[in-house]
């Protein structure tokens, strides 16, 4: 978290500020240096407003508290880095919220891991009217997903985060598997 810095300085000093009377007040220029320190947090923030909002440059705590107001798709218990990229995407994942692509994005930008989505629907574009309907009778979504050490956490987190991301009347399953291992030539056989 973030605190006062002893020794502060602003970057607007308001005994600058005072009428002419007052520039030779010693009681007056002591009271305002003291108002001084007290608004120097304050005008360092306003001088750099922008790096708040920017999820790369943003102190870690503020940037949490962003990803709630961006709607980041985050529970909490992400890396640092993890967190700033949720942050970062959050606008472009709400524009294909939804879709497929975007759930995709979604899943990966959570796991790491590029997911498996298999579903039932389809687009197709016919010249003639009352053609074939494209996909299945039934919607259907399944999200699978195979990481290296999965964890019971790690399904609830998945399932949280395609009910959040799916077209709403879509019934979903999700299923968290283990990644098979690539064996090196490192390795004894056994």
């Amino acid at each position: 978290m973030r605190g006062s810095v002893d020794g502060l300085g602003t970057s607007a000093p308001l005994g600058l500020m005072l009428p002419a009377v007052f520039a030779d007040d010693d009681l007056a220029q002591r009271f305002v240096a003291g108002l001084d320190e007290v608004l120097a947090p304050l005008h360092h923030v306003l001088d750099c407003l922008d790096s708040y909002f920017t999820p790369a440059l943003a102190p870690v705590d503020f940037v949490r508290w962003l990803s709630d107001w961006v709607g980041a798709e985050t529970d909490g218990t992400e890396d640092e880095a993890l967190l700033r990229a949720a942050v970062a995407a959050a606008a472009h994942l709400h524009r294909i919220r939804g879709t497929r692509r975007g759930l995709a994005e979604a899943v990966r930008l959570a796991f790491g891991v590029e997911p498996e989505i298999t579903e039932s629907g389809g687009a197709a574009w016919d010249a003639r009217p009352l053609g074939p309907v494209p996909g299945e009778r039934r919607p259907r979504l399944r999200v699978t997903l195979a990481l290296p050490d999965p964890t019971p956490q790690d399904r609830h987190r998945l399932e949280t985060l395609v009910a959040a991301a799916r077209p709403a009347h879509m019934p979903y399953t999700v299923q968290v598997t283990a990644a098979e291992r690539t064996m090196t030539g490192d390795q004894p056989d056994r």
